[in-house]
C-alpha cells in the first residue's frame, strides 16, 4: 500500500515517489499540482484565494496563489526538482453557489479567480500547463501519482478521471 499525503485546504505538500499526494474539498479552491517526470518529485497545493492582500497575516503557506505557487516551487527545487521539467496541473475552481444579478455574480466568482490567478503564476515563473479540469458547479477531490504524475480527479456526480 502506498503512503498517501493529505494535503489540507489553505496548505502544500510535497513528496517523492511512490507517494501519493491528495486533497479533498476543491470546490471554488484550486489545487495546483507541480510534478517533476525525471525526479519523480510531485508537490500540491489547495488553493483558497487568488492574491494575499498587502498587510494581511500569512496564515497557511497554501491560502492564496501567489504565495503558494512560490513556496511549492521553492519546496520542489530545494528537494532536487528541476524547474524546466515541471509540469503543471490544474482542478477545481468551480462555481459553487447560485447568484442573482451582476455585482452578486461577480463576487461569488472565486473559483474562477483562482483558476485565473494561479494560470498567470505559472506563466510567470515558466512552468507550463500540461493538463487542466477546471470550472463547473462541482466539487473535485485529487490525487497526484508520484511514480507517474497523473492526476487523479474524483467528483461525486460526474465520475472519476485521469489527467
Amino acid at each position: 500500500m502506498k503512503e498517501i499525503i493529505r494535503v489540507a485546504m489553505a496548505d502544500l505538500g510535497v513528496a517523492r515517489a511512490p507517494t501519493v499526494l491528495m486533497t479533498i474539498g476543491l470546490g471554488s479552491c484550486v489545487g495546483v499540482t507541480l510534478y517533476d517526470p525525471v525526479a519523480k518529485l510531485g508537490g500540491m497545493a489547495h488553493i483558497m484565494l487568488p492574491y494575499q492582500r498587502m498587510g494581511s497575516v500569512n496564515g497557511k503557506p497554501g491560502k492564496y496563489a501567489d504565495r503558494a505557487i512560490t513556496i511549492l516551487l521553492q519546496e520542489l527545487i530545494s528537494r532536487g526538482a528541476v524547474k524546466q521539467r515541471l509540469e503543471a496541473k490544474l482542478a477545481g475552481g468551480a462555481q459553487m453557489f447560485a447568484s442573482k444579478g451582476a455585482e452578486a455574480s461577480e463576487i461569488l466568482k472565486v473559483g474562477q479567480r483562482n483558476v485565473e490567478a494561479a494560470r498567470r503564476i505559472l506563466g510567470e515563473i515558466g512552468v507550463r500547463i500540461v493538463a487542466a479540469d477546471t470550472g463547473g458547479y462541482h466539487g473535485r477531490t485529487i490525487e497526484l501519482a508520484t511514480e507517474t504524475g497523473a492526476l487523479r480527479i474524483k467528483t461525486i456526480a460526474h465520475g472519476e478521471k485521469f489527467i
